[in-house]
Formats: C-alpha cells, structure tokens, sequence
C-alpha cells in the first residue's frame, strides 16, 4: 500500500485519452465509490449523489456535450498563467501558459473562438475512457450556520479527494472535469432532477500513452505556515 503522502504528491488531473476497451472493474468502482461514502461532510449531512457511468453509449454522448469557455474564466486564469519555467519556480503558484491552447494564453479570448483544427472551444469533446463519475448535490440544502453553504462546498471538495487517492492508489488514472457542470444536456441525458446541481465530473481508467510531463510547483513550507502567531 502506498503511504498517503506519496498519493498526495502523485495525484494528477490527466487531460487524454483513456483506454475505452479496457474496463474499470466493478471491484475497482466499489473501491472508489466506498472511499467516496467515507467522505467527512458538514454535519455527516452527505449531501451529495453520484452517477456512475460505464455505457459507451452514454459515455459517447456525454463527450459530445457542448462545454462554453467563459471569457471571465480566461481573463482570470490568464493573471495565474507563468510564460517560462523559470517566471513558474519563481512565483511557486499557477500553471505555465504552454499547458493551454494559444487562443486561452491572451486575456482577449472571445466566447466563439476556435481552435487549431477549426472547431468552436465549446464544441471539444472529451477525450475518451471507460469509465465517469457524475457528483450531484442539492443547494436546497445546506449546512447549519453555514453562510453560502460554505461548509457543504469544502465538504464536495473533501469527496472529490476522497475519490481522487482511492483511484490514484488502484493506479487509475483521473480528470477531474468541471466544465460539464450544470450543462441542460448532460442533465437531459442523465436524467438528473431539476432541483440537483452538478458540482463536478470525474473521468476514471487507464492512459493510452505517457501523459506529457510538466512542471508542478507548490510554496515552501516557510511560505504560509506560521507558528503560534500569524506572521511568525
């Protein structure tokens, strides 16, 4: 078994491919949805529901949903964005530009922009794979005394670790996918009630090729940890 750190460091979102002949087990989808039950929640309010899908038809049908690229979503991430490695090891947060299409790296991006082949952004399909998970909540309700829900949105996050390091330690390969959220057709397809919200998605299987390696960076220790007095 794997010591928890080393899931923790290893864990990553993996944008390919998936291997659609090779299935994820149903053992392996136990494992994962048990380590999902165990997720520490606001008031053990566990207000969360997940869809799991495996038919490649549906599969199919959900890659080809439409999944709009916000200008607000660019324009913000541009300001995390680092143009070099060296601009990247120095601020310690955010992502290198190179990870993103050329048109996502200018905070000028337009709604109906295309890409390299041609094809509208929010037309992409999803990579193939075997194998998603749909998380599904209620924003009827909410934890006690919690402004916003506050509480109940950590706890959505608290689940989607769950699930990432029980799939990373099965050496499934993960990506967390968010722009499918709330999309009218992907609820359509999948019959989720009005009243529910999709916080996230999750793609589960096993990488055809090598994912492209890149640089991750993360804060000293020094750089946000304090003792005894903020500021110390």
């Amino acid at each position: 078994m794997a010591d928890i750190l080393d899931l923790i460091r290893d864990r990553g979102s993996l944008r390919v491919d998936f291997d659609p002949a090779r299935p994820v087990s149903r053992e392996d989808l136990g494992r994962v949805l048990e380590a999902a039950r165990w997720t520490p929640t606001a008031h053990n309010m566990q207000n969360f529901e997940i869809v799991v899908v495996d038919d490649p038809a549906v599969l199919d049908a959900l890659a080809r949903v439409e999944r709009p690229i916000s200008e607000t979503f660019i324009r913000e991430n541009y300001e995390q964005l680092s143009f070099s490695k060296e601009e990247l090891l120095q601020r310690k947060t955010g992502l290198l530009a190179a990870m993103f299409p050329p048109a996502w790296r200018t905070p000028d991006f337009k709604a109906d922009a295309l890409d390299q082949s041609g094809i509208s952004f929010r037309q992409r399909a999803l990579p193939a794979g075997p194998a998603m998970l749909v998380v599904v909540y209620d924003p009827s309700r909410r934890a006690p005394a919690s402004e916003g829900d506050f509480l109940g949105i950590i706890s959505l996050g608290c689940l989607m670790e769950n699930i990432w390091l029980e799939a990373e330690a099965l050496g499934l390969g993960v990506q967390i996918v968010s722009s499918l959220a709330d999309a009218d057709e992907l609820k359509e397809i999948l019959g989720i009630p009005e009243d529910r919200r999709v916080a996230f998605s999750v793609r589960l299987g096993y990488p055809v090729e090598e994912p492209a390696e890149y640089l991750r960076v993360r804060r000293d220790l020094e750089d946000f940890t304090y003792f005894n007095r903020y500021g110390n």
